[in-house]
């Protein structure tokens, strides 16, 4: 029994896919196709798979039918976290999503799920993106003050309710956790932040995110041990839709 992670799927089965990385960069070609199969080769039957994020394109539920079934036709359960692409989900509409799901499918937000005896916890998360002003040689010379504030505000609200999750998990006896976002957990500026505080905190093992598209992106947050935990960017073009193993 293993415990496996990736993000990303942008899956399209039922939506118009505009996306110019897809629609162009080969890494994503036939890509649903490269990850069925890696799944089917690593993950068994009792085996868990955590989806973290922008699993599709669709706008609403009806155009994200066929996309959620290929994910639910993956070997082992899921657990599906949210993503900034993932208009079908409102978070006041997780539980009609579970009802309609599981067993097959786990929609994880404002609680926590369990795996052997840690307790996953998971957000979307959010980070200021930008603009950035750079310089010539591409160094950071200011950015946007305006956006940076309402970034901060979706920030402020995305760890008020990880912090929902840690509460509701320790309360219940849980006292080993794996923090997942959907976002990177700092931005190109930062060396820490909230979420990087917040799983010091609660003594998270490891923190995975995705979100960070592309070659120029890979490398815009954490990756490997800092300040005692463990950081995985699984974005599924960076893992070439090989789930990372986190936990045997």
């Amino acid at each position: 029994m293993s415990l496996y992670a990736i993000g990303d799927l942008h899956l399209h089965y039922q939506s118009v896919l505009k996306a110019p990385g897809q629609l162009h960069d080969r890494v994503w070609r036939n890509h649903e196709e490269k990850l069925r199969k890696n799944c089917e080769k690593l993950l068994g039957g009792r085996d868990t798979l955590v989806l973290a994020g922008d699993h599709s394109w669709g706008r609403n539920l009806a155009e994200c039918e066929a996309d959620l079934q290929y994910i639910c036709d993956l070997p082992g359960r899921k657990i599906l976290t949210r993503g900034n692409h993932d208009m079908f989900w409102d978070v006041k509409k997780t539980r009609q999503l579970n009802e309609r799901y599981q067993p097959q499918l786990t929609f994880l937000q404002d609680d926590y799920a369990v795996y052997r005896d840690y307790a996953l916890v998971a957000t979307k998360g959010f980070t200021f993106e930008g603009p950035f002003y750079l310089d010539r040689r591409g160094r950071i010379t200011g950015w946007d003050e305006e956006a940076e504030e309402h970034a901060k505000k979706l920030v402020s609200r995305e760890l008020m309710r990880l912090r929902t999750s840690f509460e509701l998990a320790k309360k219940d006896g849980c006292r080993k956790f794996i923090m997942f976002l959907h976002y990177p957990p700092t931005n190109i500026m930062e060396e820490r932040s909230g979420f990087t505080d917040m799983a010091e905190e609660y003594g998270a093992e490891q923190v995975i995110y995705a979100h960070c598209h592309g070659e120029r992106r890979f490398h815009d947050s954490i990756h490997g041990e800092y300040r005692g935990r463990s950081y995985h960017l699984v974005s599924g073009d960076y893992l070439r839709w090989k789930p990372l193993k986190i936990l045997e």
